[in-house]
């Protein structure tokens, strides 16, 4: 009896669909043997999971295996068993760019052939890992916890990239050497600095809508602190076209309902149900030695703007912030605006009769409100 597999095709996020095609005869670059000694056969879904896993850790990209045991259903266990093993590390899955195998045997016995191509060489790995490890100890300070450690890791990534709009760089080690990547190589680079840094955190693969814009694929992070689990846009947070020293926090350490907003998922993950400023208020209330900490991330995020007695609801509140950061000095001015966008555009208007020179101004949802984040800037 002669069974074969066909091939299979992996898509990857960032603007693109790889779909390659792997004839069994076809191989990459280095063929790695295995000892002279011919390894046992194996007899189950994990024991393939894990030879495949092992040998994908290792870049291996043609895997052979014997399989003994029933085969009238090998094809369905050699998949679930290639999906366990990418399963088993975020990253491992997300470099593995396709892969394919074939099985040839009898009704009890069958030799398995896996080819995988991947887009991160096992040296390149190496190199992420010693770059992150070197990042770490320049950003990461003694005494950070693990709240001011996700915000020293967000604002480095942010900083450090700019957005790739040729759509060729999906890996973190070409966001290391080109300083520029799709959101892949944002998320890889993000998962690498945070479980470096011993912060538990997932890739999240969906896809996201900017305000008028077209559907795209899309891939960001999940952070887990104290219990909790928040969402972390790092692609999103990163202004395009790139804005040097710029670090948005629109898309920082968000919930399920805050990113459904213009983001989408389909795949299960932990959910995220607190707001982290509800967090950072709590932590704030309990006192301590790192209160100034947590209102410096509350100064920092705009939390502010959940303060409900800080709402602009009228032209006379508006221009009453605006007179406070004329005399101040200030050449910029976040708000929250309780009303429509057509009345937001009337108030506005008060600022010429304050003198200021050329103002402008963006707007977007505040959360599920209905109220509007407004960030205006004048010369």
């Amino acid at each position: 009896m002669r069974k074969i597999r066909f091939t299979l095709g992996k898509a990857v996020l960032g603007g693109i669909i790889i779909a390659a095609a792997i004839p069994p005869a076809i191989y990459w670059g280095w063929d790695y043997a295995y000892a002279a000694d011919k390894p046992a056969a194996l007899s189950s879904i994990s024991q393939m999971a894990e030879r495949l896993t092992g040998a994908m850790n290792n870049r291996r990209e043609t895997i052979t295996f014997t399989y003994e045991g029933k085969t009238s259903n090998l094809k369905n266990g050699i998949q679930t068993a290639l999906d366990q093993a990418m399963g088993s590390d975020p990253y491992l899955y997300y470099i593995v760019d396709s892969y394919g195998f074939t099985y040839r045997g009898s009704s009890h016995s069958a030799n398995v052939t896996v080819q995988v191509k991947y887009r991160e060489t096992l040296q390149q790995t190496a190199y992420v890992n010693k770059q992150v490890a070197t990042v770490l100890k320049e950003i990461i300070k003694p005494g950070m916890n693990n709240h001011e450690k996700v915000k020293a890791i967000h604002d480095w990534v942010v900083l450090y990239l700019k957005y790739d709009t040729s759509y060729t760089r999906y890996t973190a080690y070409e966001a290391l050497q080109n300083r520029s990547a799709v959101c892949q190589g944002y998320s890889l680079l993000t998962y690498k600095l945070l479980k470096g840094a011993g912060i538990p955190n997932k890739i999240v693969e969906g896809t996201a809508k900017p305000e008028g814009g077209s559907t795209l694929s899309h891939a960001w992070n999940l952070v887990q602190l104290d219990g909790h689990w928040y969402h972390l846009d790092t692609t999103w947070d990163d202004p395009t076209p790139d804005q040097a020293g710029v670090a948005s926090h629109n898309y920082y350490m968000r919930t399920d309902a805050q990113m459904r907003r213009d983001h989408t998922w389909t795949k299960p993950y932990p959910a995220a149900t607190k707001g982290y400023h509800k967090t950072l208020a709590e932590l704030v209330s309990q006192g301590g030695p790192k209160v100034a900490v947590y209102e410096k991330l509350q100064q920092e995020l705009h939390y502010e703007l959940y303060d409900e007695g800080r709402v602009i609801r009228s032209v006379s509140d508006l221009k009453s912030l605006a007179e406070k950061a004329v005399a101040s000095g200030e050449q910029s001015l976040l708000f929250r605006y309780r009303g429509s966008a057509k009345s937001l555009t009337n108030d506005l208007q008060v600022l010429y009769a304050l003198g200021l020179s050329d103002p402008s101004y963006t707007s977007s949802k505040f959360d599920n409100t209905g109220d509007l984040r407004v960030y205006v800037v004048w010369k």
